[in-house]
This record gives C-alpha cells, structure tokens and sequence, in this order.
C-alpha cells in the first residue's frame, strides 16, 4: 500500500504522477488520505474522480481513503470517496484518532448498507457486532460514546416527539431507516432475576453476541446473582456491563476489601477504606474530603503512596429505574501521564472508589515496570 500524505491539498498533476509511479513500482493499494481534515464531500469527490481519469494504470489499484474529522466530515468525505470509485475505507471504532477523530467504522458501514441502493457497494461487516464493539471499545479506552453519536451512541434509537411515537407504533419504518438489531443495540428489555439460573444466564449472554470461558463465565454469574439482589429488575444493558467489567486484563496491585463514608449537611465527609495488596495483606487508612468521593479519593492515595491528579469526573446510569447501575469513568494524571478508569454499581461511590483504584493500579503497573 502506498499513501501521499496530504494528498487531498496536494496539487492534483502531481499526485496523479506519484500515484501513476507508485504502481509502477508495485503498489496493489493506494490510500489517499485527508491528513489534516481540509477536505469537502464535493473536493474529495474530485480528487477521486481525477485520479480514476489521468492515472493510466489505475485500474491495477484499489483506491482507498483515510480521512480525518476536523470539519466533522470525515465520515461524508469517505463516502463521497466511494461514490467516486474508492473501494476500500481506513476507518475507526466510534472514530478514534488524534484531533477530532477519523472516519467512524460504524457510520460508514450503516450508511453503505442502508443506502445500498445508491452506492451500489456492500461491506462484508457482521453489523450486529457493531454495538458491541463500540461499547467495548469505550470500556477498554476509557473514552465515552456520545448520547446522540449515529448509529452506536444511547439515543440513535429513541424517538421523543408525540407525532414520530405514535407513527412508530403504527409502522417502525416510518421513522426508523434501520433496525437497532441491525447493528446489535442493547437496549433496556428486561430479561432475568435473581432466580435465573446458570443455563438461562448463559443463552442470554451468548445471544447477545458474547462467548466467556468458563472460569469468566463463573466469575460474571456470581457478580450477577450479587446484582440481582440489589435491583429487582436486571436489564441486558446490566449484563453487558457486567461482561465489560472482565475486558481490562491489568494484574490488580490492589483491590477493595470494604469501605464505609460518612457525610451530611455541616459535617466533614469522611473515608475509611481496607485494601488488600497482591499478597493478601490487609491496609486500612481513613481521609477526609470535600464530599465522600473526594475522602475516598484522598484515602485510597493515602494507602497506595501514589497521588493522582483528577481530570475528568463521569457518571452515567447503566439502565433505568432509581436501583439502577451507576457507571463512573475517571481520568487521572500521574506523573505527568493519564491513566483511566472505569466501574459499575448501583452504589455510586462504590463505584467511584473502584474507578479510581483502577486508574491507580495501572500507574503502579507502569511505575513497577
């Protein structure tokens, strides 16, 4: 593969003669990419359409795109690309890249299959597991999906104006141009209790696209039957974020062992915590804080050694319902680099406490290293 950096602001008879050379010398693939995200739909149609009309050996090539968000047109730019003619997308799960981001793997997939009968092109992509994958994504990089994000993002399918509920229920198609099992989106269908057993746990997590081992398997029905004893009602989106706690291998330096806060109008929050380290000895310490989260923050520093300085603070609900999961996203700074975390409990401060410890764990691992 052969790819001109900047190829879209680069001047078209000389990109058509590095081109014409790189195939010459062998390439079966040329990437045009738009680096710094200058491109429009219309210029990078262009470009495309240049390149098919004055590279005499084109057709020994498949012309491929690689574009960039900046103007929040990389999605639109690469289909403009195969519209032109380009038969292969760089692309990235929820549009991860530096700057604003590349083109996102999910959206341009679903608009090649929703409007396949304008772009005349198919993808060999199992979009069922595009929900999935975004979500573990997000879990593994620490890096939220946005509610309203197309096509993965927790409102892609929910419609609030009275005029489009009621044509929903009359006709989904109406409108709604894909099915959310299209793409393998979790919704919030009750599904199991605590009296489910270990047979109906299984089929439910297989048929929402997940194969464990068994150890894991074990290990996430006992987090399960604990979760089914605080909520009367478990959703698949409480499954999945059971399944998704197991994604980060990062060996644990320290684990919680229990906690208890203290915190009210005119008092001063406060924090003791038991943790045990990685040869099971038990270290307790106490802190006081501006809220418990910040006491238990201040307290698991305490028995780590390691100070962190918080930069980003997240909580979201799991499902719905007042018992429902609490999910806390944190990013902390640590010697200058930024370490994430990430933990779910119908007790948020709970999982505040885990998301932070997760976050330090993995800078003791680094420092260890």
């Amino acid at each position: 593969e052969f790819s001109p950096e900047d190829a879209a602001r680069t001047e078209k008879d000389f990109l058509c003669e590095v081109v014409e050379r790189a195939i010459e010398a062998g390439a079966t693939t040329v990437n045009i990419p738009d680096t710094v995200g200058y491109a429009t739909p219309a210029h990078f149609h262009d470009v495309i359409t240049t390149l098919k009309k004055n590279v005499s050996n084109i057709d020994q090539a498949i012309i491929s795109t690689h574009c960039h968000n900046d103007l929040g047109l990389a999605v639109a730019n690469s289909l403009a690309a195969v519209e032109a003619g380009a038969r292969q997308v760089e692309c990235t799960v929820n549009g991860l890249g530096e700057r604003a981001g590349n083109c996102a793997l999910e959206e341009v997939v679903m608009a090649l299959k929703t409007r396949a009968d304008y772009y005349g092109v198919h993808t060999n992509i199992n979009t069922k597991r595009l929900y999935p994958i975004s979500h573990l994504v997000s879990t593994v990089t620490g890096m939220s999906v946005q509610r309203n994000k197309a096509i993965v993002g927790r409102n892609a399918f929910a419609h609030e104006a009275g005029i489009h509920q009621h044509g929903m229920l009359q006709e989904r198609t109406t409108y709604e141009i894909m099915s959310p099992d299209d793409v393998g989106y979790v919704g919030t269908n009750l599904v199991l209790g605590k009296h489910s057993g270990r047979h109906a746990f299984r089929d439910r997590i297989q048929s929402l696209g997940h194969t464990l081992d068994e150890e894991t398997f074990e290990r996430i029905f006992n987090e399960f039957i604990a979760l089914a004893d605080k909520k009367k009602e478990i959703y698949d989106s409480d499954i999945v974020a059971l399944i998704e706690n197991q994604a980060s291998d990062m060996p644990e330096k320290w684990k919680i062992v229990r906690f208890h806060t203290s915190a009210g109008t005119g008092t001063i929050a406060t924090a003791t915590i038991e943790l045990a380290d990685e040869t099971g000895k038990i270290h307790c310490d106490a802190a006081t804080g501006d809220g418990p989260v910040d006491a238990v923050f201040r307290a698991l520093e305490r028995i780590s050694g390691i100070t962190a300085a918080l930069d980003q603070y997240h909580v979201g609900s799991v499902s719905s319902g007042k018992d429902a999961q609490g999910e806390v996203r944190v990013e902390v700074r640590i010697n200058g680099e930024l370490f994430t975390g990430r933990s779910v409990s119908t007790d948020i401060i709970e999982s505040s406490a885990k998301a932070y410890l997760q976050a330090i764990n993995k800078a003791a691992a680094k420092l260890e290293n």
